[in-house]
């Protein structure tokens, strides 16, 4: 069994302050079942890209800095944009979590697919 806890705290200070400062995501791990694990993802001001390229680039993050995430075969994010809403931001701020503005799916590998 995983400690999803012992997991984010780990990521949050190695990484996600990075991610923070740098490109304006943030993350955090929500659960693993079944070879896959969901993320949440804030995107801020910072980040110039779409929501896909947010999706993979944190999917990909997580699971290459984090040993317990290596034999993943996938990952579900779910999205806050907050550069669309700036009303949102104050819900994250205050620990509210608003409905995600986006769900994405990123498989490892291709032969996983039909």
């Amino acid at each position: 069994m995983m400690d999803i806890e012992k997991i984010n705290k780990r990521h949050f200070i190695k990484t996600d302050m990075y991610y923070r400062v740098e490109l304006g995501l943030s993350s955090k791990l929500l659960k693993y079942e079944n070879g896959i694990f969901h993320l949440e993802v804030i995107v801020g001001k910072k980040w110039s890209r779409n929501l896909n390229a947010a999706a993979a680039e944190m999917a990909y993050a997580w699971r290459e800095t984090n040993a317990e995430l290596s034999n993943s075969i996938g990952c579900k994010v779910y999205l806050v944009d907050l550069k669309n809403n700036p009303f949102k931001k104050y819900l994250v701020n205050s620990d509210i979590l608003p409905q995600y503005d986006a769900k994405k799916g990123v498989l490892f590998y291709r032969q996983h697919l039909n």
